[in-house]
């Protein structure tokens, strides 16, 4: 794991407090939704909290793989369900929980251009600098690895996976207890993975 990544672990809180002021955001435009599509994995989550707080009842999916570890993805975007919902002539908000690149995000709106959808907005927590796509709505712009409550897990695992020896596991672990993951939390999981 290079030493030179960092962190941002935001709490379900802060999660909910971003998506409560994205939602007003959306509110305020003259074009409501008819429905959200989450990219998977990592829109499903953020999508039906925006469903709730948007009332907008339907919700489909569509599964985008591109990380294959942290900071490090795959040289494209590889679609692997296809979208789940009915969208012709509907208003789309396409959602993720960041815009890292922008392929993922570039890559399900064309998909959903081709399905038929009459508008697509974009939506995500976070906007990385490098992303090639500004989403139409986002909440923080960051450089760090962010970990979502959502994916603790799968993130210590990719770093034990990686770590050589336990000081140098305890020196990541802790930049990730610094950047606000419960030292508790972390131990509990650790202790799950081989």
């Amino acid at each position: 794991m290079p030493a030179e990544i960092d962190y941002e672990v935001p709490t379900w809180n802060q999660i909910y407090d971003m998506l409560l002021c994205q939602a007003q955001k959306i509110q305020n435009q003259p074009c409501k939704p008819d429905i959200i599509v989450a990219i998977a994995r990592g829109g499903l989550v953020p999508a039906r909290i925006l469903t709730d707080l948007l009332e907008i009842p339907e919700l489909g999916f569509i599964q985008i793989e591109f990380y294959t570890d942290i900071n490090q993805t795959s040289k494209e975007p590889t679609l692997k369900q296809t979208l789940t919902a009915q969208i012709t002539h509907k208003k789309v908000l396409l959602v993720d929980d960041i815009a890292d690149s922008g392929r993922s995000l570039k890559l399900a709106k064309t998909l959903l251009q081709q399905l038929g959808a009459e508008e697509i907005k974009t939506a995500t927590l976070y906007r990385k600098p490098q992303s090639t796509v500004t989403p139409d709505f986002y909440e923080k712009q960051t450089t760090n690895w962010v970990v979502f409550p959502w994916d603790t897990k799968e993130t210590l695992r990719k770093i034990k996976q990686k770590q050589q020896g336990k000081r140098s596991l305890n020196q990541e672990v802790s930049k990730l207890v610094k950047a606000g993951l419960p030292k508790k939390l972390a131990e509990k999981l650790l202790k799950d993975i081989p």
